[in-house]
This record gives structure tokens, C-alpha cells and sequence, in this order.
């Protein structure tokens, strides 16, 4: 019985000895492979970032999307919710929806992609104020913010709130109302979903129809490394996983760098001996870009 039992486990050994050696190959810097890993050979390279760009496109697919198209995950209600979360955290009154304001942010959002720009302002000087008096939403004061491809609500308010004026509208004590729009289309040459949020301070009484009072709110932008933070709150599944092979690629390619005075000599004498620090360079800048196209929007 033994020996018969012996036999069985034989082929196992073997399998596991031949993954062995593969992934030696690919991975761990060694005489068997010239101390360059198959990994980070130019093939190993290219097989690498298809292969994250493939499952991000994977990604969308399934979910019928695009790396900047709509987002469904992101509804009016949401942004709501969220955003009255933001306020109850600093003591302030919930904001209630209002129609008016829902659909002057709609026309907001159609003028952008009718007249092509991402601006508060149209090309021909139109403010967004404008909008508040098509629709005849009478009010002391208003305010507004506006965000592009984002992944989540999440990310869209945090975004928002990183912002010093896009926060100060989202936690003004003077607005009760606010109204949404989500829309779809292309936008200079680009599959975009934008997000409009006007906020309103509605008209006492004892102001007279036609004379309504604003304040010019122009959000700015916010820096790098909050935008950077934010684009890692975004990321999908599937380029968790492109990035952990990122990263695995990137440890290879130091590794194989410590061992660069084990080259062959024709190697160890050439500029080519530094292959693992400029392949290790480039895979983070690529995983950089990643995160910042796929993960995060633009306020």
C-alpha cells in the first residue's frame, strides 16, 4: 500500500516542481533567467498593462458604462442624502429637494453640452443665475457646484468637500433648498456624465417679485493629493486587482535592480544594468495614471 500511495503523490511533486520553476521565471531574478524575470521583459511589460486595461474595460462593459461614462450608481437622492449627512456632521438644517431648482439644473447641464464647455459660466457670459430666472425660482441667495465622471456619490462629495468653496456652499447655514441633475453625453469629443447642484436660499416675502439677490459663488478646484485621495476612494474591483499585479511587477523589477551586478557582463557593462530601476519608474507612473483616469472626476 505504500508504494502505491507513493505513486500518487509522484505527479503532484511534479506539478507543483514545474510551477515552481515558472514562477521562478517570471518572478525572482536568477542565473536561469539571466537575473531579468520574464515579468518585467518588454513582453512581460505589455502582457502587464493590457492586461489592466482589459479589465477595466471588462469592467465597464459588463456594467455598461466607460471609464467616463454614466455613472447609475449616482442618483439624486443619493446626492441628497449625502450631502445632508455632510451638513448634520457640522450642526446645520437639512436641505429639502426643490423642483425648480432641479430643473434649472438640468438646463445648466443641457446648456453645457449644447454650447460645449465645463464652466460656471457660458462661453457667451451667461451665469448660472440665469437658469434660477427661467424657471422662476425667487430667491435671496444661491449658489452652485458642479462635478464630472465620478465613480460614486461618495467620491463626488468628497470631492466637493476638499474643496474650500464647494464646501462652503455645501455648509451654508442660509441655504434650506437645493436641486440636482444628472446627465449623460459628450462633451468635447468625450463620453461624460455631469452632476449640477444649485443651492437656494428662497425669497422672504417682504421681497418683491424681480428683485432677487445672489451671491457669485465660483467654486474653485482642489490640489493634487486630495484629488489623489479622493481617486483611490474610486476604484473599481477589477483595478484593485490590475494594481496589485502593478505592484507585484514594480517589487520584481527592484529585485531584479539588486541584482544587477550579476548580469553577464555584456549586460553589467551597458546602461541595461539599471533595466529593474527605470522598468520599476515606469510601472509606477502607469499605475499613477491609472488611479487618476479611471478613479477620480473633476470638480
Amino acid at each position: 500500500m505504500a508504494g502505491v500511495i507513493e505513486k500518487k503523490k509522484q505527479p503532484v511533486r511534479a506539478v507543483f516542481g514545474v510551477s515552481w520553476q515558472i514562477a521562478k521565471l517570471l518572478f525572482i531574478p536568477h542565473r536561469g533567467n539571466n537575473y531579468k524575470p520574464h515579468i518585467i521583459r518588454n513582453y512581460g511589460i505589455i502582457f502587464v498593462v493590457m492586461t489592466v486595461i482589459g479589465l477595466q474595460f471588462g469592467y465597464n462593459a459588463i456594467n455598461n458604462s466607460n471609464i467616463l461614462g454614466d455613472r447609475t450608481e449616482i442618483t439624486i437622492n443619493s446626492l441628497l442624502d449625502k450631502t445632508n449627512l455632510e451638513r448634520q456632521k457640522n450642526g446645520l438644517g437639512q436641505l429639502t429637494l426643490n423642483e425648480k431648482l432641479d430643473q434649472a439644473a438640468y438646463l445648466k447641464a443641457e446648456d453645457m453640452f449644447a454650447d460645449q464647455y465645463w464652466a460656471h459660466d457660458a462661453p457667451d457670459g451667461t451665469q448660472p443665475w440665469k437658469w434660477l430666472g427661467d424657471v422662476k425660482y425667487d430667491y435671496n441667495k444661491a449658489g452652485e457646484n458642479l462635478a464630472k465622471n465620478f465613480a460614486s456619490t461618495d467620491t463626488a462629495v468628497a470631492a466637493w468637500m476638499a474643496s474650500p468653496e464647494h464646501r462652503a456652499n455645501i455648509l451654508d447655514p442660509e441655504y434650506s433648498e437645493v436641486g440636482f441633475a444628472l446627465v449623460s453625453g459628450n462633451l468635447n469629443g468625450s463620453p461624460t456624465s455631469i452632476i449640477v447642484a444649485l443651492y437656494g436660499s428662497p425669497a422672504s416675502s417682504a421681497v418683491l417679485a424681480g428683485t432677487n439677490f445672489y451671491e457669485a459663488n465660483y467654486p474653485g478646484g482642489i490640489n493634487i493629493f486630495q484629488q489623489f485621495a479622493i481617486a483611490v476612494r474610486s476604484l473599481t474591483p477589477v483595478l484593485l486587482v490590475g494594481l496589485g499585479l502593478i505592484t507585484l511587477s514594480i517589487f520584481v523589477a527592484v529585485a531584479a535592480h539588486t541584482k544587477r551586478h550579476k548580469l553577464p557582463k555584456a549586460l553589467a557593462k551597458s546602461w541595461r544594468r539599471h533595466h529593474g530601476l527605470y522598468k520599476s519608474i515606469g510601472l509606477a507612473a502607469f499605475g499613477l495614471a491609472i488611479i487618476f483616469i479611471s478613479g477620480a472626476g473633476q470638480i
